[in-house]
């Protein structure tokens, strides 16, 4: 009888600690938001451009599986402001802003404590790149994102924008040419 209780003893401690311990593990995996290197905020304040341009994992953290080709420069941007970091990298090509064929490509990770749903996206404190055209939810490479057309800063294309996890907002930028595998990037796009 003896023997029965400290093996169901020990199975129960086992069970136990096998629960608490998965769900430690899984966080543990995965930060909490990818936030830059002090050399990348120094890359991105001193405006230095990659030629060629990075790759998949141009941004520390998170990995962009599907990159159009055809980019000959890349660069780092990051932005600290009201208690959020902004962290992303741009794609572009040679061609002039304002041509329609222009090729650019801008993904960002935003780590904002107080992001939990989509809908916060519309008052997102971002200084650039915000959801205040005519933002719509819409359903993206399999996420569900909000979405709105291009204009001012953004340039000609599609914006697109989702909570990934509590804390963190990943937002992506596609010009006009890119916006047909806009849902590959999306869905392409791994923390």
């Amino acid at each position: 009888m003896i023997k029965f209780q400290q093996l169901t003893t020990l199975s129960a401690t086992v069970i136990a600690s096998t629960v608490i311990a998965v769900p430690a593990a899984q966080a543990a995996e995965r930060p909490s938001c990818p936030t830059p290197a002090k050399a990348e905020a120094k890359r991105s304040q001193d405006t230095e451009t990659d030629q060629p341009p990075r790759g998949a994992t141009a941004i520390k953290g998170v990995r962009v599986n599907h990159i159009p080709k055809g980019f000959t420069y890349g660069g780092v941007v990051v932005n600290k402001h009201d208690g959020i970091t902004e962290y992303g990298y741009q794609w572009s090509d040679e061609r002039d802003d304002v041509d329609r064929k222009h090729r650019w490509l801008w993904v960002r990770v935003v780590c904002w404590p107080a992001a939990s749903k989509l809908a916060q996206l519309k008052n997102a404190p971002f200084e650039l790149g915000t959801f205040s055209g005519d933002a719509k939810a819409a359903k993206i490479g399999g996420r569900k994102v909000l979405t709105q057309v291009g204009d001012g800063a953004l340039g000609h294309g599609r914006y697109a924008g989702w909570v990934q996890r509590e804390g963190v907002v990943v937002t992506v930028m596609a010009s006009e040419p890119l916006v047909p595998q806009l849902g590959k990037i999306i869905k392409g796009i791994r923390l």
